[in-house]
């Protein structure tokens, strides 16, 4: 009795710790200083004289390019940052700090030099860069680096645990928006974070994304979305944060020159480059012009938890536009759970006669077991009410990889859908309970016949029966899943090339009450 009282009184003492800690870094003085996106000009920077070349040439007030190639998706970013001359305002919900990452941190890092004012916008759970290389950054003159909703305590990994037990509640909203814009002129805006799993330099699994390329007015949405999450009270200057440390700016750019050098990052460089030629892509002449384009977003006050009118405001915009669909609609979500009102939803417009089809990522394939157990309880309603399923399999099972550092697998990652072969969205948006109500989320609106037909050609590729399952339901109304493998048709009754141990698992979360979290 006497050890039980004894490991109760530690635990209040420890409770009772953690609250005094996190009442101190909360009531520290955090000096922020609001600013806003740079005033453009017709010809200041390369950018400027881009647009405003293009632009002389067409009457719509908006070009789209569609970028489904991770090496170019790569290249694009590296070419905004080498082409801006004003300014790079980024935020992103992930920015590791392997070989991709520490590469186009090198490139912004550049731009600063050349006298770029750089504005980095980082969700603080998402990152894995080091608050070492947080504080690097940030002694940059021309850098200012803010977290997303961040933990006080920094220095100790046990305060820091214990801030995020106490403030699970607040701690579970994030960011998770993902944009690169170069002067005012350049967006890109989709579904990829900056790592290697996302440019195909990963060893295990890549990720199969979208990515947007946007000029015109819209850019100035998206400007005016960054400022709104900059100078919103979840924004928090690193600098406020870190305990003060001589800069070791020096030593980063020394690494990072070394690591673009050597033998890891040369030869993927070299792919980059042989596909994608240095000062051409911006340029492409694969470009969309669009009257109609906009930039949408949730507030950043939904990550805050506040309830107020519009705080699940990209949903409460994008599903009217989906259920006035008359012929087709096409999602692509590889975390989908559509919960009963989506269930409802897309059942209602099959009733009505619309062609509703749905690819997401099998369970193979999922890099979030937890999710695929949220979405599987819904195949067979689906189904039942005439919605097709695919499931993206594995590219290892049909021998196709797109990886230059070993790895034979991907996994779907694109957030997008098309209607009617004029509309589409591509963003950071899943179709799953946290990109509703938990995480903020962003991406491009649009209304183009030319870019939603590539998006079509790309689903059609992706749902063939060689690059994913189609589910159907027996007599029984038990699933079956149907690919071709060495083109001949293959039925399964089990989620195929899941191992036992990884379907057990799926089963019992399955029945665990975590579906508001996934």
């Amino acid at each position: 009795m006497t050890a039980i009282v004894a490991f109760a009184i530690s635990i209040v003492v420890v409770l009772v710790a953690g609250i005094a800690l996190a009442s101190r870094h909360r009531d520290k003085i955090i000096i922020k200083i609001a600013s806003a996106a740079l005033r453009k000009e017709p010809d200041a920077t390369p950018l400027d004289r881009h647009w405003t070349n293009l632009q002389n040439a067409h009457a719509e007030r908006n070009a789209l390019s569609l970028i489904q190639s991770n090496l170019g998706a790569f290249a694009a970013r590296v070419e905004a940052a080498r082409a801006a001359g004003r300014s790079l305002d980024l935020m992103y919900y992930m920015w590791n700090a392997d070989l991709t990452g520490q590469l186009m941190m090198r490139e912004v890092i550049a731009a600063a030099d050349r006298g770029v004012r750089v504005r980095l916008l980082l969700d603080d759970l998402g990152v894995s860069i080091s608050d070492r290389a947080f504080h690097a950054i940030d002694s940059h003159p021309n850098i200012e680096l803010r977290l997303f909703n961040p933990t006080k305590a920094r220095e100790n990994v046990f305060r820091r645990g214990l801030e995020l037990l106490l403030r699970f509640h607040s701690v579970n909203r994030r960011m998770h928006n993902k944009a690169w814009i170069a002067d005012g002129r350049v967006l890109i805006v989709g579904g990829r974070n900056i790592g290697d799993a996302y440019f195909d330099a990963a060893e295990q699994a890549n990720f199969r994304d979208f990515d947007v390329i946007a000029h015109g007015d819209c850019i100035a949405q998206a400007e005016e979305i960054f400022d709104d999450y900059w100078n919103s009270a979840v924004a928090v200057p690193v600098r406020s944060l870190l305990a003060r440390r001589p800069s070791k700016l020096a030593k980063l750019r020394r690494r990072m020159d070394v690591l673009a050098s050597g033998n890891a990052a040369r030869p993927y460089l070299a792919q980059v480059e042989s596909q994608h030629h240095s000062g051409n892509f911006l340029m492409s002449d694969n470009l969309h012009w669009v009257e109609s384009a906009q930039v949408v977003a949730d507030p950043p006050e939904k990550a805050a938890g506040k309830r107020r009118s519009g705080h699940n405001f990209l949903m409460e915009t994008l599903l009217p536009v989906m259920e006035e669909t008359e012929k087709k609609l096409s999602i692509t979500s590889p975390y989908f759970i559509p919960g009963l009102k989506g269930v409802e939803t897309l059942s209602r417009l099959s009733a009505e006669g619309v062609k509703v089809s749905v690819l997401t990522n099998s369970l193979a394939a999922t890099d979030v077991a937890a999710v695929h157990a949220g979405y599987s309880r819904y195949r067979r309603p689906l189904l039942i009410n005439g919605i097709k399923i695919h499931e993206l399999r594995s590219l290892a099972d049909h021998h196709k990889s797109f990886s230059l550092r070993g790895s034979g697998q991907a996994s779907l990652h694109t957030k997008a859908f098309t209607r009617d072969g004029e509309i589409g969205f591509i963003g950071s948006l899943n179709f799953d309970p946290r990109s509703m109500s938990l995480n903020t989320e962003m991406g491009v609106l649009f209304s183009s016949a030319g870019l939603v037909g590539e998006m079509e050609e790309i689903f059609k590729d992706e749902t063939s029966r060689e690059m994913s399952f189609e589910l159907t339901l027996n007599e029984r109304r038990n699933l079956t899943w149907t690919g071709l493998v060495r083109g001949e048709p293959r039925h399964y009754r089990h989620e195929p090339y899941a191992s036992f141990s990884r379907r057990a698992l799926v089963s019992l979360m399955g029945l665990l009450p975590l579906e508001s979290q996934l």
